[in-house]
């Protein structure tokens, strides 16, 4: 069941109203509405809330590049079947087959973020007999146990409700001796950005709501891996601050990357001015940094 406390880093003054949200979530039942979280976020990156998506890779691929390729530095994928769980426009996925892995399922909520990734795909010369796209539930993956030589999740628990489940999962359908390979969001990873966010946004349409971005510190990614049975895991953690040339550019940036799910929340003729309001209050008080918090995890099923 989600967390009822925020997780991650955010001034105190936003850690008070924003805890103070999430117990009234809890009591009113909307925290633990797993199915609605997923489908707001899944609408989100469908684009169906916000235009932002649109310029998911233009604003935001560097920086998942810049994540995927720390998290995959010295792992033997050569020759390797390879599950890329919430894959988004599959950075990570190609990252792999660049890397040598015969072939790829890229899987993600997401059908617009999948069809982006399969363009790229196509452009970059891969075809369907090495990388093969498909729609899935991170917590109910749709192959049969032992699957695969690597399963593989970049940047994607800190948006599932339920990540005990989809770490499972991604387990059961490893094989023996396989490597799981987990980027996870931590606890400083957006926090400027999201505490801005909460700041400007029009509390009254989200009195409630638990957000489904939630990160998390690496002594928890190490327990969901325990947890799960896999073994020989570790860890580490790489924080960079990521400056742009103004607070309307950080915003954009964080609009494309996060697709604004929480404005399913929002009646429709309100969404535009309410992104206007929050992009003018980055530009106002000069929210130009945005962190970078990874934590990375590796481990093999016995």
């Amino acid at each position: 069941m989600p967390a009822i406390f925020w997780t991650g880093k955010l001034s105190l003054p936003m850690m008070f109203v924003v805890n103070a949200n999430n117990i009234l979530a809890w009591l009113t039942g909307n925290a633990k509405d797993t199915a609605a979280m997923k489908t707001r976020v899944k609408q989100g990156y469908d684009g169906v809330f916000s235009e932002h998506v649109n310029r998911y890779d233009e604003l935001g691929e560097e920086f998942q590049t810049k994540a995927a390729t720390a998290q995959l530095e010295g792992v033997d994928l050569q020759g390797k079947e390879v599950l890329d769980v919430g894959a988004g426009t599959g950075v990570i996925s190609l990252l792999a087959l660049r890397k040598g892995a015969s072939k790829v399922v890229c899987g993600d909520i997401s059908s617009y973020m999948l069809e982006v990734g399969r363009a790229k795909a196509d452009r970059q010369g891969y075809g369907a007999d090495r990388i093969d796209f498909r729609q899935l539930d991170a917590e109910l993956l749709p192959f049969e146990d032992a699957s695969f030589d690597v399963v593989m999740t970049g940047m994607t628990m800190g948006v599932l409700p339920d990540p005990e489940k989809a770490v499972a999962e991604m387990v059961r359908v490893l094989r023996s001796g396989g490597l799981l390979s987990i980027g996870a969001h931590g606890p400083e990873h957006y926090w400027e950005a999201c505490d801005a966010s909460f700041r400007a946004i029009n509390k009254r349409y989200v009195l409630g709501y638990r957000l489904e971005f939630w990160p998390m510190k690496e002594e928890r990614v190490r327990r969901l891996l325990a947890e799960a049975g896999v073994a020989d895991i570790r860890t580490s953690r790489i924080i960079w601050r990521n400056t742009f040339k103004s607070g309307g550019e950080a915003y954009d940036f964080f609009g494309a990357i996060s697709s604004n799910w929480w404005y399913a929340k929002f009646p429709p003729t309100k969404r535009d001015r309410e992104n206007r309001k929050t992009r003018d209050y980055f530009e106002r008080k000069g929210v130009m940094t945005i962190t970078d918090d990874i934590i990375i995890a590796y481990g093999r099923k016995p």
